[in-house]
C-alpha cells in the first residue's frame, strides 16, 4: 500500500536557482545522500525527462528509472517501471516565492516491495523527504 509524505523548508534563494539545482539530476552524486550515479536517459526542454538512478542507503540498493514533468513552479514524477524495491513512486518538488527565497514542499508517494509496519514506513519516508530537503538547501545555498 502506497502512503504519501511530505514536508517543506525555505532555501534562501530565488525559485529560478533552486529549480536550476534540482534540475541539474547529474550532479545529485555529488550532494544526495544514498545517490551513486543518475543517468539522464531522455534529456528535454526544460529539464530530463528521464533519468535512471542507483541508490544504496541503510543496506538496500536499488536501480531505477524516474519520468520528469516539468513546470516553472517545480517538477514532478513517477517510477517509469516497477524495480527490486519499489512497486510505485510519485513525487514532485513545489516552489513557491517567500519573502527573498523559496518554500519547497517534497511530496512522496511510494510502494514498496519490502515489508513494513506502516509506522516504520511513514517514518523512514519522513526521514528521506527531510534529508532530501536539508540536503538541498544546503547545496543551493553553498552555490550563492
Amino acid at each position: 500500500m502506497a502512503d504519501q509524505a511530505s514536508s517543506s523548508i525555505t532555501i534562501d534563494a530565488p525559485p529560478e536557482a533552486v529549480l536550476e539545482v534540482i534540475r541539474d539530476v547529474e550532479a545529485y552524486p555529488q550532494w544526495t545522500n544514498g545517490i551513486s550515479e543518475a543517468v539522464v536517459v531522455e534529456p528535454g526542454k526544460n529539464g530530463p525527462t528521464k533519468v535512471t538512478f542507483s541508490m544504496s542507503q541503510s543496506g538496500l540498493s536499488d536501480e531505477y528509472t524516474l519520468v520528469y514533468d516539468w513546470e516553472p513552479s517545480g517538477v514532478a514524477w513517477t517510477l517509469a517501471e516497477p524495480t527490486k524495491l519499489q512497486k510505485s513512486q510519485q513525487g514532485s518538488y513545489q516552489l513557491t516565492p517567500a519573502g527573498g527565497g523559496t518554500q519547497v514542499t517534497y511530496l512522496l508517494t511510494m510502494d514498496i516491495k519490502v515489508p513494513m509496519i506502516g509506522i516504520m514506513r511513514r517514518k523512514a519516508e519522513k526521514m528521506i523527504i527531510d534529508s532530501a530537503l536539508k540536503e538541498l538547501k544546503k547545496r543551493v545555498e553553498s552555490l550563492r
